[in-house]
C-alpha cells in the first residue's frame, strides 16, 4: 500500500501586478503633468516671491519711483491689517458673496444640466447657445448690461414690476442698499458662470449609464428622486472640480463690485477683498499693505480649496 504526503494547500500570494500597474501609471501621470507643472511653476513662482517680498517692506509712491530707500519692516504690514476692523468687515462681506455666488451658481448651473438632459434637441440647443453667450461676455460689459437693466430711471426691471402693480419700486435705486447691491452683483455673477458648471455637469450626466436610470425608473424613482440619490453622486467628482473653480474665481471677483457699485458701494459697503487691496495699493499707494492683503487672500484660497478636497475625500460617497 502507497502512502503519499499530504502537502498542506498553498496559499496563493496577493496579486502584485494591479499594484505595479498602479505605480506604471502614476508614475505615467506624473510625466504627463510634468511639462504643465514645469511652466506654471516658472509663471507664478517669480510673482508670488516678489509679492512676498513686497509685504515686508515699506513700500509706497516714493519707494516705487526710485526716490526714497525701501525699508524692512518685517510683519508689521499684517498687524496692521489684522488690528484694522475694516479689514475683517471687507473679509466677512467677502466670504459671504462668494459663498452666495458659488452656492447659486452651481444649483443654477446643476439644475439647467438635468434640464437639458430632458428636453429636446432644439430647446436644448437654444438653452446651450444661450448660456455660452452669458459666458463669452466680458465681465466689463455685462456689468454695463446689468446696470442698463436695473436703473433707477430708465432701468427695463423697474418698469416692469411698476406695470404689474409695484408702484413703490418706481425710481428704485438697486445699488444703493448694500443687500441689494451685493444682491445684484450676485445676479450678475452667477449668469456669467453657471454655463461652465452646466457644461460639465451635462457632459457627466450624458457619461452615465442609461441602465442605471432606466432601472431606477422602473423601480418607481420619480426623476427628482433619481437626480438626487443617483445622478448627482455618480457627479460628486465633477461637482467637486466644479466647486473648486467657483471658489477661486468668486473669491477673487473685482470687475463687477467696482464697476456696478462705483468702486464698493456708498461709503465702502460693499467692498470685497480684490478691491480694498486695490484701494490701499493704489488709491493709496500703500503697496506692502496691499501686497500683504494679496498674501492673505491667496493663503484663504488656499485653505478653503484644501479643507474642500480633504472633505470630499473623507466623505462615504466619495467616487
Amino acid at each position: 500500500m502507497s502512502t503519499q504526503q499530504l502537502l498542506p494547500p498553498a496559499v496563493a500570494a496577493p496579486p502584485a501586478k494591479p499594484l505595479r500597474r498602479r505605480r506604471r501609471d502614476g508614475r505615467a501621470a506624473v510625466l504627463y503633468l510634468a511639462p504643465a507643472a514645469i511652466l506654471l511653476a516658472a509663471l507664478l513662482a517669480y510673482p508670488i516671491y516678489q509679492l512676498v517680498l513686497i509685504s515686508f517692506f515699506d513700500y509706497g509712491q516714493p519707494q516705487a519711483a526710485g526716490t526714497a530707500p525701501l525699508v524692512f519692516i518685517g510683519f508689521e504690514n499684517y498687524a496692521q491689517l489684522l488690528e484694522n476692523a475694516t479689514f475683517w468687515t471687507v473679509l466677512a462681506k467677502t466670504v459671504g458673496f462668494a459663498g452666495a455666488c458659488v452656492i447659486g451658481s452651481l444649483f443654477v448651473g446643476t439644475s439647467l444640466a438635468i434640464l437639458a438632459t430632458r428636453v429636446r434637441s432644439l430647446p436644448r440647443m437654444l438653452l446651450f447657445l444661450a448660456a455660452l453667450g452669458a459666458w463669452a461676455t466680458p465681465a466689463m460689459a455685462g456689468s454695463y448690461v446689468w446696470l442698463f437693466l436695473f436703473d433707477t430711471d430708465f432701468g427695463l426691471v423697474n418698469e416692469i414690476l411698476v406695470g404689474i402693480g409695484f408702484d413703490g419700486m418706481a425710481h428704485h435705486s438697486w445699488t444703493y442698499g448694500t443687500f441689494s447691491a451685493f444682491g445684484l452683483v450676485a445676479a450678475e455673477v452667477i449668469w456669467c458662470s453657471f454655463p461652465f458648471v452646466m457644461v460639465t455637469m451635462y457632459a457627466g450626466i450624458q457619461a452615465i449609464d442609461t441602465e442605471v436610470l432606466e432601472a431606477a425608473s422602473l423601480d418607481g424613482a420619480s426623476w427628482f428622486l433619481i437626480a438626487k440619490s443617483v445622478i448627482l453622486p455618480m457627479l460628486r467628482p465633477l461637482l467637486m472640480i466644479a466647486t473648486i473653480q467657483s471658489i477661486i474665481w468668486d473669491f477673487k471677483v473685482f470687475t463687477q463690485i467696482y464697476v456696478m457699485t462705483n468702486g464698493g458701494g456708498v461709503a465702502g459697503r460693499n467692498l470685497v477683498l480684490n478691491v480694498y487691496a486695490y484701494q490701499q495699493a493704489f488709491a493709496g499707494s500703500e503697496y506692502g499693505l496691499g501686497a500683504a492683503i494679496g498674501v492673505v487672500m491667496s493663503l484663504l484660497l488656499l485653505s478653503i480649496t484644501g479643507l474642500y478636497v480633504r472633505s470630499q475625500r473623507r466623505s462615504d460617497a466619495w467616487l
